[in-house]
């Protein structure tokens, strides 16, 4: 049988309603998920490495536009704005399930930070520009839709803006880093940790 990617408008497997417990940071939070969502059982490395190099690297004191692409179930946006309540936080995914969990699980967790929960195939939908966007991006569904992920990041970045992205040394680290310098003419290793890269590339 044909498995079916996360990366898709509506999944096909059964629903079944899942939750965990998890801490970042020193700080709890609860997620709801769903079967035919990314990382179901819980937060994954590569999505907790993204968070926490991102709070460590930003002043929680200025004001941002973030755009969590790729969101899921929501633990990168909903986190992230629970330590930077300032910002405004736009959660985008195509697939209809876990954008129902992500809007539960921003209520969930208190997180006033999100100000919407966005519908797209690719960047279609998104409108207007912002200070960030991060994405663990769906490395199944193919290169050229992560690297179309890249592009409309960088179409939808102010200036001095950031793109953060998370994936595995194995899962093509090096071609993303490539992709992302001929875009943005910069591409900088904020993280390493077991296979894992942290890439930021800003939008001079």
């Amino acid at each position: 049988m044909h498995m079916q990617h996360y990366y898709t408008q509506n999944p096909q497997s059964e629903e079944q309603t899942l939750s965990y417990r998890v801490q970042v940071l020193g700080r709890e939070f609860q997620f709801k998920t769903n079967s035919g969502v990314f990382s179901k059982h819980g937060l994954d490395f590569g999505s907790r490495l993204l968070i926490e190099t991102y709070i460590r690297e930003n002043d929680s004191e200025e004001r941002k536009k973030l755009l969590d692409f790729g969101c899921g179930y929501g633990p990168v946006g909903i986190i992230i704005g629970s330590f930077f309540s300032n910002d405004k936080i736009t959660l985008a995914d195509i697939n209809r399930r876990a954008l129902d969990a992500a809007r539960h699980n921003a209520e969930q967790n208190s997180c006033g930070a999100v100000c919407a929960i966005l519908e797209t195939d690719g960047f279609s939908n998104i409108r207007g520009s912002y200070d960030c966007v991060l994405t663990n991006p769906p490395i199944r569904a193919g290169k050229e839709i992560v690297f179309s992920i890249y592009e409309g990041a960088y179409r939808h970045l102010n200036s001095g803006g950031k793109l953060y992205v998370v994936i595995q040394k194995k899962q093509g680290a090096p071609s993303s880093m490539e992709k992302m310098r001929t875009l943005f003419g910069n591409c900088e290793i904020l993280e390493r940790k077991a296979g894992y890269h942290i890439l930021c590339s800003a939008k001079v």
